[in-house]
């Protein structure tokens, strides 16, 4: 027994059992036909029978899936920065958070294809109550974090977490995805939780817990979509928190938000890998102030970062000269992109209706307001 079970992957002696227990699922036997719609079930099956590590699994049917939602509903990746890293090297990518699966799973596709070490990453196991999303999610390489604790718990949790997170760094030379914050950046203003690196350090023993980042390799990580598939169903919660309000998910939220990320419409995506930050960390450490100042200070270079690494569309400029009435931004989109996207605004929402326009727009504009913090913009 190992002291991770109740939030680990599988171990590769465990994918063929798991890989057999679903193989009939309907919900597989769906995300195989998309992936392989020329194929015969049976040659996609007989090759699962045989398969017998995470990375097989990984690179033999998740692999293809993504490059087939790529082909579907996007038009096309592109990406930046995978020079920095180096082979065999365990890196600890803390990323801005749009999407449940595709974020993540674009990133291991970008690493598998440039010969660096896939991540295993965290999942809210809200996500994953299901049997089959649970068994799927273990075979991708997901560890699960616990939601909606308090107290004691909490705290016992994310001590757990952060253990399982050094010893894949550390012991296992196995990379690590986290979100700068618990769940998804609804608004698109993406800020780093301090919550989140304090939960890091809990896995230091020694009496200066920000020493763990200057063990690790951190890597600030930027996701940006033309158009984000899931933006309107954000919408209800944004306006929730706005009024002040508390939100209550629907029963199938979750898997709603999951499906539409994967067969929505997203145009464009970039993935910008923004440099290890060996030296931030080592300056931040050397300073003589509480363990909160520094964390305070990680979290804004990391912010800075992904803002700086954060690709802009015309949808982020023609959303915030809308916003603000202006034109301020038309030098970066032409007639028709603005076109297409006040379309887009009237078949999505209610436009009529101020407060939900406004939350719309703002979860484009966010981005070109903070990509504005750290370099010129015009």
């Amino acid at each position: 027994m190992s002291k991770f079970d109740s939030i680990r992957p599988f171990f590769d002696a465990e994918a063929n059992k798991a890989i057999l227990e679903i193989i009939d699922n309907p919900m597989l036997v769906a995300m195989m036909e998309f992936t392989f719609p020329e194929d015969n079930s049976q040659l996609w099956k007989e090759l699962m029978r045989h398969t017998h590590s995470l990375r097989d699994f990984q690179i033999n049917f998740f692999y293809p899936g993504v490059m087939k939602v790529l082909e579907r509903s996007s038009d096309g990746l592109s990406t930046s920065g995978f020079e920095q890293l180096e082979p065999n090297t365990a890196y600890l990518f803390v990323s801005n958070h749009r999407d449940i699966i595709l974020d993540t799973s674009l990133l291991n596709a970008c690493l598998f294809e440039n010969g660096l070490v896939m991540t295993t990453s965290a999942i809210g196991d809200n996500l994953i109550q299901k049997p089959f999303l649970l068994t799927l999610s273990r075979l991708n390489r997901n560890f699960a974090i616990r939601r909606g604790l308090k107290g004691r718990e909490l705290l016992e949790s994310s001590i757990l977490a952060s253990e399982f997170i050094y010893n894949s760094l550390d012991h296992e030379n196995r990379s690590v995805w986290i979100a700068q914050r618990e769940g998804r950046t609804k608004d698109g203003n993406d800020m780093t939780q301090k919550g989140v690196l304090r939960m890091l350090t809990l896995a230091e023993k020694g009496e200066d817990p920000f020493r763990y980042f200057q063990k690790i390799k951190l890597v600030p990580v930027s996701i940006s979509y033309e158009y984000d598939p899931t933006d309107t169903l954000k919408i209800p919660e944004l306006i929730a928190k706005a009024r002040d309000e508390k939100y209550i998910k629907s029963e199938n939220e979750d898997f709603l938000n999951l499906l539409r990320g994967i067969i929505g419409t997203k145009k464009r995506i970039h993935l910008s890998i923004n440099g290890v930050m060996n030296e931030a960390v080592d300056q931040i450490a050397e300073q003589d102030v509480p363990l909160s100042e520094k964390l305070s200070q990680l979290a804004d270079v990391i912010d800075k970062k992904i803002w700086e690494g954060y690709r802009l569309w015309p949808s982020n400029f023609i959303a915030h000269d809308l916003l603000h009435s202006k034109d301020e931004f038309k030098s970066h989109y032409t007639k028709k992109e603005k076109e297409d996207f006040e379309k887009r605004i009237e078949a999505k929402i209610n436009s009529q209706n101020p407060e939900e326009l406004e939350k719309y727009l703002s979860m484009y504009a966010n981005p070109v307001d903070n990509k504005r913090k750290v370099t010129q913009l015009s």
